[in-house]
């Protein structure tokens, strides 16, 4: 990572804390609940890799913002607190048991409700704090974003992205919610499962924090507009490797169980598309096995056997390697300077080839 960019990671990494120690402050009477409740989210946001807010600091860079202004930190620290709420959200949706090798929020709560020996029902308790949780992030997300319209003295457009990103991420897990509950079998499935793709992470996961870091500069409309066509195939390509990393990745790299996309009955492109090469009884296997809990570790190499056998990982491959070449190629297109354009570069590659 270039040194201008570590640096900027560093700010916005605290800033991030920052938003979450001053609710202490906000809050004084009840300082020791707030701790207590920021518990999953203060080690949830101290992790990442922060390509959101890096991506976002190229194009403000692009757009001949200084690297270090105090606008493009808060930014950066608003687009991580969003994914961290993102990710407390989904962990509850998919009733995920793990987060970056660490109990998902819901489950850490019910684990101390239930130590506590407290009333009720542990597992309501959890999802609820959660949920609640989620929603503090959003708050300080915008908070932040608030901070960073302020500083960089703009007009409303940037505030009107960040809108649009948050409603559209809502949106998209909607969008996946109810293409699981129409199952594998649908006609469109897969067409459906791209498209889940592209409104539930690839746009907030990498067009958005593009056009948002330029539009935050002043960039004009040449340069915002050959960002987002940079990031549209990036982001699926980044979401599409996320996908294969979630029934193929190293739980001691991912920091998830083998094959949890399996266990959580997720219907992404890579298990679409291996139910439909595969012969019938292996398609039925993957599919008898899909939001299947207790799936034992010979039931997830099967699945992984057949997606690999039947050509489904070759063929989900040629996806994630289309979109990327595409936004390479538009990398080499857009109107920035040579050091910008390597670092694009550099950011497209790792985002496709990464590992967790």
């Amino acid at each position: 990572m270039p040194e201008t960019s570590s640096s900027f990671v560093s700010q916005v990494s605290e800033s991030a804390r920052c938003a979450l120690l001053e609710l202490a402050d906000q809050f004084p009477w009840i300082a020791r609940e707030t701790e207590t409740f920021l518990v999953p989210a203060t080690a949830l946001i101290s992790g990442g890799k922060r390509a959101r807010a890096r991506l976002a600091h190229l194009a403000w860079r692009a757009a001949g913002g200084a690297p270090s202004h105090e606008a493009i930190v808060a930014a950066g620290a608003s687009l991580e607190l969003f994914q961290g709420a993102a990710l407390i959200h989904d962990d509850v949706i998919d009733d995920a048991h793990t987060r970056r090798g660490a109990p998902a929020a819901h489950r850490h709560f019910a684990t101390t409700h239930h130590e506590a020996g407290l009333v009720g029902n542990p597992a309501h308790y959890g999802v609820s704090s959660a949920v609640l949780l989620g929603d503090l992030l959003l708050a300080l997300s915008q908070r932040r974003m608030v901070d960073a319209y302020r500083a960089a003295q703009r007009t409303s457009s940037a505030m009107e992205i960040y809108s649009g990103m948050c409603a559209e991420v809502a949106l998209g897990q909607y969008l996946d919610v109810d293409a699981a509950a129409h199952g594998p079998g649908e006609v469109d499935a897969l067409e459906r499962s791209l498209t889940v793709v592209r409104h539930k992470s690839a746009r907030y996961s990498v067009e958005r924090p593009l056009v948002l870091g330029a539009t935050l500069a002043g960039a004009g409309p040449q340069l915002v507009a050959a960002l987002s066509a940079i990031g549209e195939p990036l982001g699926e390509a980044f979401q599409l490797r996320d996908d294969e990393l979630g029934v193929f990745g190293d739980p001691a790299v991912t920091g998830k169980p083998a094959g949890d996309d399996i266990a959580e009955g997720k219907l992404t492109p890579l298990i679409l598309i291996g139910c439909e090469m595969a012969p019938s009884a292996d398609a039925q296997f993957i599919r008898a096995h899909l939001g299947n809990r207790d799936i034992s570790a010979s039931e997830v190499e099967r699945c992984r056997a057949i997606l690999r056998d039947t050509g489904a990982t070759v063929r989900h491959e040629a996806l994630i390697s289309e979109r990327h070449e595409l936004a390479m190629t538009r990398i080499d297109a857009a109107p920035v300077d040579e050091t910008i354009r390597a670092e694009l570069a550099e950011m497209a590659t790792s985002l496709t080839t990464r590992a967790f």
